[in-house]
């Protein structure tokens, strides 16, 4: 029988960095940043003023994007991520959902929790959704998409205030 005996000083070495990589582990998921993330979609129309009258978009080439210029429809396509701070929601997802939804239903917000997207960029639908996050959860990062039928859009992270 020829067995192999670690010597103890081999054994806590080996302990040791086991204990280090375990806690290493431990402080990695201590330290990660969390988030929660909902969509939605919303029905829509907006129109880029001026755009039918700039000859840098009214170009009347391949390039032409005049029509911009007169109010048209589009599904906006939402994504809202936001900071949470534990493994047990303290935002819950659906919840957090139906609240943005409520938002720009008329028929279950109040008035001035509307938004109205006729005229507005995507940017800006962004910035006024956020106003609204920001204000009932402060302190929490967001990032908010915002797309024009889920083909084009923009992204925007608004960082920890």
């Amino acid at each position: 029988m020829n067995e192999q005996y670690e010597s103890y000083h081999n054994y806590m070495g080996r302990r040791m960095r086991e204990e280090d990589a375990k806690m290493a582990t431990e402080k990695t998921k201590t330290d990660a940043q969390r988030s929660i993330w909902v969509t939605f979609r919303k029905e829509g129309v907006h129109l880029y003023p001026g755009a039918d009258k700039d000859p840098a978009l009214a170009t009347g080439g391949w390039d032409d994007v005049s029509f911009l210029g007169i109010a048209h429809r589009h599904i906006f396509h939402f994504r809202v991520r936001i900071e949470v701070f534990h493994n047990d929601r303290d935002i819950e997802f659906i919840q957090f959902k139906r609240w943005l939804e409520r938002l720009y239903s008329e028929s279950t917000a109040d008035n001035d929790e509307v938004l109205i997207l006729n005229h507005r960029s995507c940017e800006m639908i962004s910035d006024e959704l956020y106003d609204k996050i920001s204000a009932k959860y402060p302190g929490r990062f967001v990032e908010i998409e915002v797309a024009e039928d889920g083909e084009n859009g923009c992204s925007i992270y608004y960082p920890k205030s």
